[in-house]
């Protein structure tokens, strides 16, 4: 297979249409909320993207094709007085799952937190979906804990 991952570049065309389709393909999917993106977020999120210093996007290639898609926004981690990099998004295109891409996509993330001297990578996964759960793993993710007596971390949203 000829994958490679690569960052995007929001003011690319072909990245920025790469881009919307993966994350518009992940979001149909049920893992991925099973509703299209709006028109509105189609048409302004690469440039959205591009306004914010501490986004960087990843896709996976397999010669012309847009296989899979990494989200990232940095955040800081108090405790450890660095940054950190946490996946916002992770989606691979469904005829392409179970090949590698997702391992490729988070090695191609971990570099570049390194390169930024991130301390650690977050992400949220969706309890029913055992096969992105198997794939981070993997990786090395971890469930978050501090001390075991206090519990796993629990994610949390509020629309507002």
């Amino acid at each position: 297979m000829d994958l490679h991952v690569r960052r995007v570049d929001y003011s690319n065309p072909t990245d920025a249409a790469a881009l919307v389709h993966l994350l518009d393909l992940y979001a149909q999917d049920p893992m991925g909320g099973a509703t299209p993106l709006s028109d509105d977020t189609r048409e302004r999120l690469c440039a959205d993207l591009a306004l914010r210093p501490h986004a960087a996007s990843f896709i996976a290639w397999q010669g012309d094709e847009p296989i899979g898609l990494a989200n990232c926004f940095e955040g800081y981690s108090t405790f450890k007085a660095q940054p950190l990099l946490n996946i916002h998004d992770m989606a691979v295109h469904p005829a392409h799952r179970g090949r590698g891409v997702g391992q490729a996509l988070l090695a191609a993330v971990q570099q570049h937190a390194l390169e930024r001297g991130c301390c650690k990578l977050t992400l949220e996964v969706l309890t029913g979906n055992a096969q992105a759960q198997a794939s981070y793993a993997r990786f090395g993710f971890v469930g978050y804990q501090l001390v075991a007596s206090a519990g796993h971390a629990v994610f949390l949203q509020k629309q507002i």
